[in-house]
């Protein structure tokens, strides 16, 4: 493992001071067989008291009505509408004989509707949740000591120590974690929130109740290292079937963040689910930031001194 410099892989519980750490702890989340119900996000809500978005509502945007990841959401599913690729031209007739009926000849192959016609889009759904990065710049810069890092490695919000500076807010180059702005009679208003990787339950030795209720098991959960052996085996499985944008996300300890404790298995560029493609913690450059400041404070103050010595004489 490498010294901490603020990125760079690492074992963070250990880097935190836990001694006798269990294997850190994170979610893969395999958007493959993601069928979009949401019981992820119900049972996010129900298990951690989260309230209902205020802002709440039909959005207009496809069937998502959560929008994004914030302080009333830990866990998102996003919908995203994706055009399908240009069909391919119809089968010239030439007149040859055929076993299938004339109205089902005349139809492209792979016609997926009664009709005939090829739906125009494809749906991509992936359940979105904070990324308990190696490197949490969140939890570099709060300056109350209000995000620790927890025995299993995840990042983790002290409600009755935050307060609400929101300092953590810009700093996550995901943009995951955020101040409750309301509603009026919901608790922590004000307070910095975000997943906590179901502490509490990790705590007595449960599974978090987002993994616990997804019915297709695109959210497992589990050691990191077992889930990033295991999604590397799920992506040649699927490229093996032809899914050619098969890939891992966060996986890479060597990233911009250090690697993610929440992993995704994507079917196409981050970008298309909304997410940075290449993340980098936004405090990595503040040791040599400091030292170069140093060094000029220093000058500063040398050449102050000399021209004082110098102005006696």
């Amino acid at each position: 493992m490498m010294k901490n410099s603020l990125f760079g892989p690492l074992d963070p519980a250990p880097d935190a001071g836990w001694t006798d750490a269990p294997a850190r702890k994170g979610f893969l989340t395999d958007t493959s067989i993601c069928i979009g119900c949401k019981a992820c996000e119900v049972a996010c809500k129900e298990w951690n008291a989260i309230p209902a978005d205020w802002s709440e509502g039909l959005t207009g945007d496809s069937y998502d009505n959560t929008s994004a990841l914030g302080a009333n959401t830990w866990r998102h599913v996003a919908f995203i509408e994706q055009p399908a690729a240009p069909p391919a031209p119809p089968p010239v007739d030439l007149g040859m004989p055929t076993l299938r009926p004339a109205d089902e000849a005349a139809a492209p192959d792979g016609a997926g509707s009664q009709d005939g016609n090829k739906p125009d889009f494809r749906w991509l759904m992936s359940s979105d949740v904070c990324k308990h990065c190696t490197h949490a710049a969140c939890l570099d810069v709060c300056p109350t000591g209000s995000l620790f890092r927890s025995e299993f490695g995840t990042v983790v919000v002290q409600d009755d120590i935050c307060n609400g500076c929101g300092y953590c807010v810009p700093a996550c180059p995901y943009g995951v974690i955020e101040r409750r702005n309301g509603p009026e009679d919901a608790k922590n208003v004000g307070i910095a929130q975000k997943c906590t990787l179901c502490y509490d339950r990790l705590e007595a030795g449960n599974t978090p109740a987002c993994a616990q209720a997804c019915p297709t098991q695109s959210i497992q959960f589990g050691d990191v290292d077992e889930l990033r052996e295991r999604g590397r085996a799920r992506v040649e499985q699927l490229q093996a079937q032809g899914v050619e944008g098969a890939r891992l996300y966060g996986d890479d300890p060597n990233d911009g963040v250090g690697g993610t404790g929440s992993i995704f298995l994507l079917l196409d560029e981050p970008e298309v689910y909304g997410m940075p493609p290449d993340p980098v913690v936004t405090t990595r450059d503040l040791p040599d930031m400091f030292r170069k400041a140093g060094m000029a404070a220093l000058s500063l103050a040398a050449g102050a001194a000399l021209s004082f010595l110098g102005g006696r004489r």
